[in-house]
């Protein structure tokens, strides 16, 4: 069938294809991907470190973001930022596209004695126990998506975060990594190159129905700290209206 658009997502659908399969991080059947990408655990990628991230700490040690409540983290990966805020009291929710890193998550979860519940899935189209949460954590899944599919990112957002809720957004940062071309150039492109630069103000503009409490630059940290930090991100904290 030829004229098969007839929904928002149809078209949504269809724009997902207008990238090259080897570009694809962020539909189903980008799971292989992740998985190849989260198989070797010695890798040594900063990231794969069970340390939680310098500005979520900074958050709750200021008091800006407070136990307890429900979280839900978005491509939560090996589940370093789920666990610490599940020893904190917090009820999590934790996706992830890739069965691997789900798997590593639980056993880490396992280790340190906390209930997280993971989910392996489509960020879209997961199902979740709950209808809303406090909290939504993002720590790298929204820079692997295409433009159009920020609409997608922004309809979840107003299904799932309850009104006076908090989201937490870390992402490429312009000058630092990441592509800055312009949307219309990805898609002439086919590619994402690796993942989409962000700036302040056009994270401000994406939420610009959200108020926003902070937007910095992720603090490095040294190589023995606690805490995950790295000088490619930008790291962003808004707060949901109240109805």
């Amino acid at each position: 069938m030829h004229r098969d658009i007839r929904t928002t997502e149809d078209v949504l659908r269809l724009l997902d294809r207008l990238f090259l399969p080897e570009a694809d991080r962020w539909t189903d059947e980008a799971a292989g991907w992740w998985d190849e990408f989260y198989a070797d655990r010695s890798a040594g990628r900063p990231f794969f470190a069970p340390k939680p991230d310098e500005n979520l700490v900074s958050y709750l040690d200021r008091g800006l973001l407070t136990a307890p409540g429900r979280v839900l983290d978005l491509g939560a990966g090996p589940g370093r930022n789920a666990i610490h805020l599940a020893s904190l009291g917090f009820e999590v929710d934790a996706v992830d596209l890739s069965p691997t890193a789900v798997a590593w998550a639980e056993e880490r979860a396992a280790e340190a004695g906390v209930d997280v519940r993971f989910h392996c899935g489509n960020i879209f189209d997961v199902e979740l126990p709950h209808r809303q949460y406090d909290l939504v954590y993002d720590s790298g899944c929204l820079h692997h998506l295409p433009p159009h599919r920020r609409i997608s990112y922004l309809a979840l957002l107003d299904r799932v975060l309850a009104p006076g809720g908090h989201l937490v957004v870390n992402a490429f940062a312009a000058g630092a990594m990441g592509s800055e071309l312009p949307d219309e150039e990805l898609y002439r492109n086919g590619r994402l190159e690796g993942g989409l630069a962000y700036t302040p103000d056009e994270l401000r503009h994406l939420f610009s129905e959200f108020t926003e409490v902070e937007i910095r630059p992720m603090v490095p940290q040294p190589a023995g700290s606690p805490l995950f930090g790295i000088p490619v991100l930008l790291s962003a904290l808004f707060r949901h209206p109240r109805a």
